[in-house]
């Protein structure tokens, strides 16, 4: 596969505590890596900030993918950004995010959209999402991107088609497509077609086989006929491996080295 992969640092080498994942990232013979939100609170202390910069500095490797703040994800939060009263949370993860995005050059960020709100009307939480997604693309150094997510009911983001209706909604140039091949493909969107309709709006490409959530190779997604369609098309970003293993980390990148 002819384009260069990212590990997200979220979801594998999670043996390790999380400021030494970048580390054991460059020894498994990356150079660049993402992550989800790398702390436990939307306003993080500037020692916590330092750390997880220094992590990487000291590593060697490009940050290029951090997510904004997603709430409680163990309790199946998705992302604030949709979410009537948590304006302010949102909004720290953003004035974090553009630090260290100004700091270790990130490309890319990943504003969750929230899941829908038990008895909020969905247009007012369309309404304060575009609010808050167009002040955090005017405020982070890079590219936005707005995923569709699936296994959880109340995220209202499926398809790309879904994803881009928010990013017309809110008409910044910085705001683009995450295509998450695992994603849409468990979700039942057509990845051909999105590839050939709307690559240029695709800022970011996460992958995981389906089912299972692994590694290319586990389940029935064609990667290498889907990769060279971006690239046909002209994405040149980083491919992020977002990833379940299998067996041990160590072996976990074996279909890279095949």
């Amino acid at each position: 596969m002819p384009l260069p992969y990212a590990v997200n640092c979220s979801i594998l080498f999670t043996e390790l505590p999380l400021l030494e994942r970048p580390a054991a990232a460059a020894a498994a013979g990356f150079d660049a890596v993402e992550f989800w939100w790398p702390f436990p609170t939307a306003a993080p202390g500037d020692a916590e900030v330092e750390a997880f910069a220094r992590a990487v500095e000291d590593a060697g490797v490009a940050l290029v993918g951090m997510n904004l703040t997603g709430g409680d994800m163990a309790a199946g939060e998705r992302g604030l950004a949709s979410l009537p009263g948590r304006e302010r949370e949102f909004r720290d993860s953003v004035d974090v995010a553009a630090g260290l995005g100004k700091r270790l050059g990130i490309e890319v960020f990943n504003a969750l959209y929230g899941n829908r709100a038990e008895g909020v009307d969905a247009r007012d939480q369309d309404d304060l999402a575009e609010q808050n997604l167009t002040r955090a693309a005017a405020l982070l150094p890079g590219t936005v991107v707005i995923e569709p997510l699936s296994g959880v009911a109340t995220y209202p983001l499926r398809t790309a088609a879904d994803a881009l209706a928010v990013i017309d909604r809110v008409g910044a140039p910085n705001v683009a497509l995450l295509f998450d091949l695992y994603h849409l493909a468990v979700n039942g969107d057509d990845l051909a077609a999105v590839i050939a309709d709307h690559a240029a709006r695709i800022g970011h490409v996460q992958i995981a086989d389906a089912p299972g959530r692994h590694e290319p190779g586990t389940g029935t997604i064609p990667f290498d006929r889907y990769l060279a369609a971006l690239t046909g098309a002209g994405y040149s970003g980083r491919i992020a491996l977002e990833y379940l293993p299998t067996t041990t980390t160590e072996r976990a990148f074996d279909w890279v080295r095949s």
